[in-house]
């Protein structure tokens, strides 16, 4: 699954989610996560720490 977050006209990151790991970014500024990490990410937002 692919959700673009554009929020301009220079600026569009997407997250692409995959088997076993997600991508964040957009072209030529990407991150890799691994599920693991990419989990404790979202839980650290939806608790409000980040």
């Amino acid at each position: 699954m692919k959700v673009s977050l554009c929020g301009g006209d220079k600026c569009c990151p997407a997250i692409e989610v995959g088997k076993d790991s997600v991508k964040i970014g957009e072209k030529g500024n990407m991150c890799r996560l691994k599920k693991r990490e990419w989990n404790t990410l979202k839980e650290k937002i939806i608790k409000g720490e980040i």
